[in-house]
């Protein structure tokens, strides 16, 4: 197969050759390496990358990928990182809007007819930028001889891939890791990988969120190997019971090669290192890729509770021997027992009513953008910590998981949203006018939304933080999220489903969403909302809007937590200003920019900076209101 530049026109193509999405979990070919945390198995091919830049598909170089291509003349770029941020295209901030309004004139393909289906619309546009990636790599000791992967965990928009001038596949969704195949074409040295990545394709129109809109690999890209017998995907169901007790039960995928045999050895331990209990499950010979294995129920007597700010964790080990009694593959995975459920109209966690301290968070660094790491994750954590913030929503994509981990460690509830935003499709100077909306009913756009909606739930399943399933964010409502919010209640019954859309259409509101969520409602308006006998809970997934000299008033919205059992809380807007750094032009320090400081047009300017701390992750004034208030409902 060849790479077609046509793909990025068409919404019903937006994955070629990638691998399904699977469970997060980490594996380890030893005791030892797993012990030492050093894993053989993975290789990263984060650094210097060779780089092209151009303005539009017309105009790339479009035969990069080939190994007798002469790139003598291409600039170096750091992976990961925004290409904007390298000094190439341009900086742009902006809300709800697509960010070419007002400039090109654009509808969503199929959404003015049938025949309407955006051809050209971005592989032939004026203003596309393209980054063309190089890298050459020798294969690591420990991955060789065996079947090799590549994980591009964050590109933005839409990308190619090859390695030594195969075309390997291609993919959307910029948030949600992007696996391919590389074994058919890797040698043990002299790798040459090629990643073409585009600024806009039709997923833009399923992308618009309140962000900065930049491009580029922005994630960690790493290779892994497979262990002869390997766990592919694992979902572990933890279950805490109203007497105390708890149960858990498990799927499994596995793969082996040809010929292998061998078992699988499943333990469990709780915090102080004890065995709770052992099970063992047998694979034939002759079995291959991807056994699907099933553990059924088993009860465990009384179990800790995995609670908000308290976050009691067990952790299951996986491994897997062939039929010589050689270890094949560690997998180590935390889980918590708890339970999530609507009783009497109350969201109740392990039988106690929920109240959401929460806080909207983006990925945001000011040096950086939304390219960040562990220190920037911790010190998130702290703070939301040291102020009684007991919830984050992931506006409005799948974070790294990094983040997920640390929120289970710490006893942080997720609402876990998938990567779906399609606000300027419906809404149009403030007003509801949704004659052009995406997704809506459109059935050439059903598949790209399901697939967004379960590689977010794939990969993420295994996390006890994650109490909520989120559609996305701000795309109305039709059938396309009403088979979204099916499809999830059939396949996990153990969160609730989440999506605010609804109170524009009601005519949704009994198939999507358990709660009834709205953004911005007065008090007043909350008020008489929950005392006309409400069919769902209510919280708030958006609130307060803590921008310039705002939060005001918050005492308005916690007292209603005294007063209505179904007001559930809600997840202020937001966490971190997104504001960048960059040398001040009269004094040459550093200074914040925000939107619309960089000639960006058109642009929201300094709406990008709501957060209740500044970029650089200093505590605003408004932090004191919500430390005493999250603290004294806490």
């Amino acid at each position: 197969m060849n790479a077609d530049i046509r793909w990025l026109d068409d919404p019903e193509i937006f994955r070629v050759n990638q691998l399904p999405a699977h469970s997060d979990h980490e594996f380890y070919a030893s005791e030892e390496e797993w012990s030492s945390g050093k894993n053989s198995l993975v290789q990263s091919l984060n650094g210097n990358w060779q780089f092209w830049y151009s303005p539009n598909a017309m105009s790339r170089p479009a035969d990069f990928f080939r190994m007798d291509y002469d790139a003598s003349d291409f600039d170096r770029i750091q992976v990961p990182g925004h290409i904007e941020l390298a000094g190439y295209d341009r900086i742009h901030y902006i809300n709800t809007m697509y960010p070419w309004e007002g400039q090109v004139y654009r509808r969503p393909a199929y959404s003015l007819g049938k025949n309407d289906r955006g051809r050209g619309m971005f592989s032939q546009a004026e203003y596309n930028p393209v980054g063309s990636y190089r890298r050459e790599f020798d294969l690591e000791k420990g991955l060789q001889g065996k079947q090799v992967f590549i994980r591009l965990e964050g590109v933005e928009q839409a990308m190619y891939v090859w390695l030594n001038g195969s075309f390997v596949g291609y993919a959307e969704d910029s948030f949600t890791p992007s696996e391919f195949d590389l074994t058919p074409y890797l040698k043990a040295e002299g790798n040459l990988l090629a990643v073409e990545v585009h600024k806009r394709s039709s997923a833009a129109f399923l992308e618009d969120q309140d962000f900065f809109r930049f491009f580029g690999i922005f994630r960690n890209v790493s290779l892994y190997a497979k262990p002869r017998m390997h766990v592919e995907d694992l979902w572990v169901k933890p279950v805490w019971h109203p007497d105390g007790s708890g149960s858990i039960s498990a799927e499994f995928r596995v793969s082996m090669e040809e010929g292998v045999s061998g078992r699988m050895e499943i333990l469990l331990k709780d915090r102080k290192e004890r065995t709770v209990f052992t099970h063992e499950i047998l694979f034939p010979g002759g079995c291959c890729r991807g056994v699907g294995c099933v553990m059924g129920q088993k009860d465990l007597g009384t179990v800790e509770a995995w609670d908000i700010g308290s976050p009691c964790l067990y952790r299951l080990e996986v491994r897997l021997y062939d039929t010589r009694g050689r270890l094949s593959e560690v997998v180590p995975l935390q889980l918590g027992f708890r339970r999530i459920e609507i009783k009497d109209r109350v969201i109740r966690l392990n039988g106690k009513r929920l109240i959401i301290n929460g806080v909207n968070r983006h990925e945001w660094s000011p040096e950086s953008g939304r390219c960040i790491g562990m220190e920037e994750m911790k010190r998130d954590m702290e703070i939301l910590l040291q102020n009684h913030i007991n919830a984050v929503r992931t506006c409005h994509y799948p974070d790294q998981t990094p983040w997920y981990r640390l929120c289970d460690e710490n006893g942080i509830c997720l609402m876990a949203e998938a990567n779906l935003e399609s606000h300027g499709s419906w809404q149009k100077m403030g007003e509801v006018e949704p004659s052009w909306n995406v997704p809506g009913s459109l059935l050439q756009w059903k598949e790209a939304v399901l697939d967004r909606v379960r590689s977010n739930f794939e990969w993420f399943k295994n996390h006890p933080s994650v109490l909520f399933w989120s559609l996305g964010n701000e795309s109305y409502a039709g059938d396309v999220l009403l088979a979204a919010n099916a499809w999830l209640k059939e396949r996990d019954d153990s969160r609730l489903v989440h999506y605010e859309g609804v109170c524009r259409n009601r005519e949704y509101e009994d198939g999507i969403s358990d709660v009834e969520s709205r953004m911005y409602a007065p008090p007043d308006e909350v008020r008489a909302w929950l005392e006309n006998d409400p069919k769902k809970p209510f919280l708030m997934c958006e609130y307060m809007h803590d921008m310039g000299n705002s939060l005001g008033g918050m005492a308005s919205y916690m007292e209603l937590l005294d007063q209505y059992e179904m007001y559930q809380g809600g997840f202020i807007w937001d966490f971190i200003d997104q504001a960048l750094y960059v040398e001040d032009e009269m004094t040459g320090h550093p200074a914040l920019r925000y939107g619309g400081d960089f000639d960006d047009r058109p642009s929201d300017y300094a709406f990008s900076g709501n957060g209740i701390i500044f970029a650089d992750r200093t505590e605003k004034p408004a932090m004191q209101e919500v430390r005493y208030f999250y603290g004294k409902y806490r």
